[in-house]
């Protein structure tokens, strides 16, 4: 399956402008393409008690889960500042449920400057269904 980037971007960057961040003003959004060929996206939401807050990584993933996908094979998540976006632990160990190791993370800032890894590149110890064994 090939990864249509801009595609992924445009679609993170359209979620982004529907985060909703009015405590931290720190906006995300993030866009997956999953083995169904579909793409889902989603903006981080805040909420005034920020243990609820549901970051933009996530929201796209529940997004797609509760559509049906359940492999990704891509995702793009920019955010509204001049740094590099990084998902933070629990959307990490929530990314691993759902990527295989050589999965394509892009990490994008404001200014479309970008860095590609695999997803076991950015979570090299994952903790899965396997640990359980």
């Amino acid at each position: 399956m090939e990864i249509n980037e801009q595609e992924l971007f445009d679609m993170a960057f359209k979620a982004m402008d529907h985060a909703y961040a009015p405590y931290s003003n720190y906006t995300v959004g993030a866009a997956i393409l999953c083995d169904d060929g579909n793409i889902y996206d989603g903006g981080n939401i805040e909420n005034a008690s920020y243990g609820l807050t549901n970051c933009a990584e996530r929201t796209a993933i529940f997004k797609s889960v509760s559509e049906g996908a359940k492999e990704i094979k891509a995702i793009a998540i920019v955010n509204g500042t001049s740094e590099m976006s990084k998902p933070c632990g629990a959307c990490r160990q929530v990314m691993s449920e759902f990527m295989k190791a050589d999965a394509t993370v892009f990490l994008a800032n404001n200014t479309n400057q970008y860095k590609e890894f695999t997803f076991k590149e950015i979570l090299p110890l994952a903790f899965s269904d396997k640990d359980m064994d």
